[in-house]
């Protein structure tokens, strides 16, 4: 099967060129659907970080200069060799976190191409300048150089909406991908080098969040710091940031709920639902892992959600279909392992799946896909986050309950509700606390604002909101 040259793997792109590291410390990168090694990645130190941060400086002196025009121009290119290279990146991402290849191709690498059309749009309506009725003027610059820190479970999605929103506004930047996925990654260097990135605007190096995210954090010459990632180390990243007084976005978890009333279509939004969560094998931050379902239909939904369980397929990766594949790696497989003994020691019913691998798997870090039903909402399945196949379900009420329960969390990135009543989904969505309510299944388009409330996150990234982060206002006053 097609995979991607691993030439410049070992290496780090720095200055538009791809160089040998300063540190001497590696990786093994591993497939997580066979175990084997599939190559080796160099993982950078603080040096390293000072090379890259003083290419981007100097970098950023002559690109913040440039014009809006310049800038579209370069997106446009980038998009040109994106849909060129689109192959490469969903193989990448099916080799290092072992996802399908079907949606690999249709949402991991197409959120490439998704999320620049957003930014695309969002950069041609920014006014840079704009005439205020008081007679000032203000402007609006690029922040300076940006470090971008990016997770291993959607990692061209979120390289995209932290690359791209520095690209358009004029910013110089250094990306830190997951150790996890560097292929992908690399790949995605690769394609803006070939676009005409000019030498310094972009700089990867790889490494562990200990050594080269905390560089970057208290690097005093980035000014800004785009995280996503886990609340615990989001803290962390601020921590790290605070001194210098620069600018932090934080994207992070999620324990998002989904309302399920029984004026839906039970069949279909319930069936829909169980399958969503079983997405990316659960590992998305804003899964609807917290199924909350109106007690009146409570025992209909346990049998759909029995049924729907039982036809999700796990695969190998390498295959076309619609199967879900494993986990990204074994401290992975063995957390989520441990929550799901977690659950059957609180007492919840195991409605479907359970601990070990399917018996078809032996080999990889494949997980059952769990359901857990009478689940309630201070046990530690409901509350903490799980990242794999893992679903519980949790009865409600009334409507009351219903929203109190499912704001009863340190999270707010996302939440759902199914219902057939318009005027209730307006109502509850008002009083729900989190960044995106979906009705009945509905998605999220690309260039609409993502992000959180509470622990979730405290910005938005993709399309015109994913621009401002990167942006300072100037004020001129007499001109």
């Amino acid at each position: 099967m097609h995979a991607p040259d691993l030439t410049n793997l070992g290496k780090f792109y720095i200055r538009g060129r791809w160089v040998n590291p300063i540190s001497a410390n590696q990786m093994p990168v591993l497939n997580p659907a066979t175990e084997e090694q599939v190559g080796t990645v160099s993982l950078g130190n603080r040096d390293d970080v000072n090379r890259a941060v003083t290419a981007a400086n100097e970098a950023f002196q002559s690109y913040a200069q440039t014009s809006k025009d310049d800038r579209l121009s370069l997106l446009i290119a980038v998009k040109a060799i994106t849909e060129k290279r689109l192959e490469d990146l969903a193989q990448a991402m099916r080799i290092e976190m072992g996802a399908p290849i079907s949606m690999a191709r249709s949402a991991q690498a197409d959120a490439g191409l998704g999320h620049l059309d957003g930014f695309i749009e969002a950069l041609e309506a920014l006014e840079e300048r704009l005439e205020l009725s008081n007679g000032d003027t203000s402007v609006r610059e690029p922040i300076g150089v940006c470090g971008l820190i990016t997770p291993w479970n959607w990692p061209i999605n979120q390289i995209a909406l932290k690359v791209l929103p520095a690209l358009a506004t004029g910013c110089a930047c250094v990306l830190k991908p997951s150790e996890h996925t560097p292929i992908s990654a690399m790949v995605y260097a690769e394609i803006l080098d070939e676009a005409g990135c000019p030498p310094g605007v972009f700089n990867l190096v790889n490494g562990t969040g200990t050594a080269v995210g905390a560089a970057l954090s208290r690097h005093p010459d980035i000014r800004m710091i785009s995280f996503t990632g886990s609340t615990n180390a989001g803290i962390a990243v601020s921590h790290d940031a605070a001194p210098m007084v620069k600018r932090v976005t934080l994207e992070l978890g999620g324990k998002s709920p989904n309302l399920v009333f029984a004026d839906c279509d039970l069949e279909e939004r319930v069936a829909t639902s169980v399958a969503k969560t079983m997405f990316n094998t659960g590992q998305s931050c804003d899964a609807a892992t917290r199924l909350l379902v109106e007690r009146n239909c409570y025992d209909q939904v346990l049998e759909i959600a029995k049924r729907t369980a039982a036809a999700v397929e796990v695969g190998n990766p390498a295959e076309e279909g619609d199967h879900i594949g494993p986990l990204f790696d074994k401290v992975q497989f063995d957390r989520v392992q441990e929550m799901i003994e977690v659950g059957i020691q609180e007492g919840a019913t195991l409605l479907a799946g359970g601990p070990g691998k399917p018996q078809d798997h032996p080999t990889g870090w494949f997980a059952k896909p769990t359901i857990f039903a009478d689940v309630s909402n201070d046990m530690r399945i409901a509350r903490e986050e799980i990242f794999g196949p893992v679903l519980v379900i949790i009865p409600f009420e009334d409507e009351g309950e219903a929203i109190e329960i499912a704001n009863d969390t340190p999270y707010g990135l996302a939440a759902y509700i199914q219902t057939g009543d318009m005027d209730r989904a307006k109502r509850v969505s008002r009083q729900l606390q989190a960044g995106a309510i979906h009705l009945n299944g509905a998605g999220m388009a690309y260039g609409s604002p993502f992000g959180g409330y509470k622990h979730s996150g405290n910005s938005r990234e993709g399309g015109r909101m994913g621009l401002e982060d990167y942006l300072e206002t100037k004020t001129l006053h007499g001109f």
